[in-house]
């Protein structure tokens, strides 16, 4: 098993490969980047924002019409949100296996801050694992620091160790045990 991670063309240009090769090291699946090959599905103009759910769908019927069985991570540049929350970071679906992250609210600048590649980078690596730890099975975790914590602002996302806790550790890595098995 890896993981593709699908880069549209309007996110930070020349992340991909440390953006990869860290969240290849924190969940222990080989990640491979790919210029994105969907469209950016679910614009709503009065909110300028992408509807999370219905991108998530189109990259599902994506997948599906190209017999792709590895989890899939969307990075877009596009503000996320979906009913019940304005606002999204990420979001997967583990049941087809696809999730979706935004680099909107990870950039320094959303925050009037000073732009800063190594705070986006560690960003988008903390919740694109969070979102690749869902399509692995695991769920939120209480513990602040872990990967698995659902962090509602910026600053619960920066807290975040870029690792899991013992226990969601453990889940992961009987999650991941039959896909080395048959290695």
């Amino acid at each position: 098993m890896r993981l593709h991670i699908f880069w549209d063309q309007l996110s930070p240009e020349g992340l991909q490969l440390p953006v990869s090769r860290m969240i290849s090291a924190v969940i222990g699946l080989h990640a491979e980047i790919v210029d994105n090959p969907v469209r950016i599905m679910g614009f709503v103009n009065e909110r300028k924002q992408i509807d999370a759910q219905v991108q998530l769908d189109y990259l599902a019927t994506y997948k599906h019409h190209h017999d792709i069985s590895d989890p899939i991570l969307l990075v877009v540049s596009q503000d996320l949100f979906n009913r019940g929350h304005s606002a999204l970071f990420g979001l997967a679906r583990e049941q087809s296996g696809v999730a979706v992250v935004s680099t909107a609210r990870l950039s320094n600048e959303y925050y009037g801050l000073d732009a800063c590649d190594d705070d986006l980078v560690d960003r988008i690596v903390t919740e694109g694992a969070h979102e690749v730890g869902h399509l692995l099975g695991l769920s939120h975790c209480p513990d602040h620091e872990c990967i698995m914590f659902c962090p509602d602002t910026l600053d619960e996302l920066n807290g975040k160790k870029k690792g899991f806790c013992d226990a969601c550790h453990k889940q992961l890595e009987q999650r991941l045990q039959p896909q080395i098995d048959q290695i």
